[in-house]
């Protein structure tokens, strides 16, 4: 299993690459095993970014617990 490398990810560009995913999905142009290939790297996309907002909540939570 790959380790989510927190320092190297970019967010903001994974948003924006899951808002044209979502365009080109519900093109009715895109061929369907397009849309299946665009749908598997909208969940590695999302997974991601799960990641990143969890690592966040965490340095934050330890931030807040050692202010204490």
């Amino acid at each position: 299993m790959k380790v989510f490398d927190m320092e190297n990810f970019d967010y903001s560009k994974a948003v924006e690459e899951l808002e044209l995913i979502a365009e080109k999905v519900e093109d009715p142009q895109t061929p369907f095993g397009e849309i299946e290939k665009m749908v598997a790297r909208s969940e590695q996309l999302l997974a991601s970014c799960r990641a990143y907002l969890r690592g966040t909540r965490e340095n934050l939570d330890s931030m807040v617990d050692t202010d204490e």
